[in-house]
């Protein structure tokens, strides 16, 4: 494994951050096809035997329950302080008034219950899940310094939304003194590269480290276009993704991993690794093959021939995901 520094921070991350919306009580949240706790574990430990020590997972996910079973394997597979540890905020976790959001009492009461089901006294990076367009930034920005500033996130991240948004948000917390995100976790993957417009230039030239979700395309670029799953059948978010033109780009990658005599996962996350702007991918698994081919993808060197072959058929998308 190696290990990067996220954007300019001193923090050492791992290339590989392992992404734990997999891992949580199936039937509760919006993802049926989740691991339940005795299948979650093993692959908990076998990212940290790798070498992997870049954990994400968010309050929504599986309505809780994967803080709760990502905590407890980590507490019992490794060292606090050896880990980096993220989550997330701004979904909804009740109905009524006040049950999502970015306001200030939103984040103050979802970072305690975070913790708690974390079994832990601070998370290493806490994220905005999305934008609030409902909440003035002023008020989330500076919660979040106060969240920090209180000893229970050590950095702050953001996620998904307009590069104008992400430079409106930094530039308050500079103007007030204010914690500023030292992250960007954003749509960026093969098959979807709007960000290489505004949003990734912001990024390298602020100094933030980008953590881009969904590398593989939600399983696209691993298997053959007509290929069904149990989750692509019940991913409503997902199957708005990715159009028909993107076929050219999965072939594309069949084709380089057939040469190379490599999984094609492998050559998907290698490009994504290749690009100067990317801190760590946030790769899912749901088996322990996908954690091996996303370890190896990291040692693997794609020529600047395989490069453009791989970006030539791209077709500009609507801008999703945020």
């Amino acid at each position: 494994m190696q290990y990067v520094k996220l954007g300019s921070t001193g923090l050492d991350v791992s290339r590989i951050c392992l992404g734990c919306m997999t891992y949580g009580v199936p039937g509760r949240g919006n993802h049926e096809w989740t691991l339940d706790e005795e299948a979650s574990r093993p692959l908990i430990r076998q990212a940290l035997e790798a070498g992997v020590n870049f954990f994400d997972t968010a309050n929504v996910y599986s309505d809780g329950t994967s803080e709760e079973i990502v905590g407890r394997a980590l507490r019992d597979f490794a060292r606090r302080d050896e880990i980096v540890l993220a989550t997330k905020v701004h979904g909804r976790m009740r109905p009524g008034p006040n049950g999502a959001g970015l306001s200030r009492r939103a984040i103050m009461t979802e970072i305690d219950n975070s913790l708690r089901r974390l079994g832990t006294d601070h998370v290493d990076l806490y994220q905005i899940h999305r934008w609030d367009p409902h909440t003035p930034v002023e008020e989330t920005m500076e919660a979040l310094h106060d969240v920090v500033k209180a000893g229970k996130a050590r950095y702050i991240g953001a996620s998904s939304m307009y590069a104008w948004q992400f430079s409106k948000a930094q530039y308050t917390a500079r103007l007030n003194g204010w914690t500023r995100f030292v992250s960007m976790q954003n749509h960026y993957n093969l098959l979807y590269r709007e960000e290489e417009r505004e949003m990734l230039p912001l990024c390298a030239d602020q100094g933030v480290g980008v953590l881009p979700w969904s590398p593989l395309a939600r399983g696209r670029l691993t298997r053959d276009w007509d290929t069904a799953t149990g989750r692509s059948a019940t991913d409503a978010f997902g199957s708005t993704l990715y159009p028909e033109g993107d076929r050219a780009v999965v072939e594309a990658v069949t084709r380089i991993a057939a040469e190379r005599q490599v999984p094609r996962a492998q050559v998907a996350l290698a490009w994504l690794l290749h690009q100067d702007t990317v801190t760590s991918p946030i790769v899912g698994a749901s088996r322990a093959g996908h954690l091996e081919d996303a370890v190896a993808a990291v040692e693997l060197r794609l020529s600047d021939k395989e490069m453009e072959e791989l970006q030539r058929p791209y077709e500009p998308h609507p801008v999703s995901g945020h």
